[in-house]
């Protein structure tokens, strides 16, 4: 299973340098988890950057995958993981439920780097 971070997402739909990097993960939809709070962070950007129709079309792409809403539980998860790692809030829930899914996070967020199952790439 694959996760990739808001970062990754946001590098892929502007074809910057690091996207081929994540090119394989979100093609293969089948082992694509996304945390709802990804679909939050993208879609403000591209909203906020490149107007509604960008924003509805990445958002729309990004559910093709398997999705997953903060529960309770991975809620608790993610704050126990924010302290244990000094993570913000939504990076915190992408990492609860890149562990909850025993999958691999692909970033460009530093903020992960060094963790475990996480494939960093530095922003070139």
């Amino acid at each position: 299973m694959n996760v990739v971070d808001s970062s990754g997402w946001l590098e892929y739909f502007s074809g910057g340098r690091n996207a081929s990097r994540f090119a394989a993960p979100l093609k293969d939809l089948d082992s694509l988890v996304v945390p709802a709070i990804s679909i939050y962070e993208v879609f403000k950007v591209l909203l906020r950057e490149s107007g509604e129709d960008a924003a509805l079309q990445a958002a729309s792409a990004m559910q093709r995958g398997h999705l997953v809403d903060l529960t309770p539980q991975r809620a608790m998860s993610a704050a126990a993981l924010s302290l244990q790692h000094s993570l913000p809030m939504a990076d915190s829930i992408i990492l609860a439920a890149t562990r909850e899914h025993e999958a691999i996070l692909w970033t460009q967020d530093e903020d992960f780097k060094g963790l475990d199952k996480v494939k960093y790439f530095a922003k070139k």
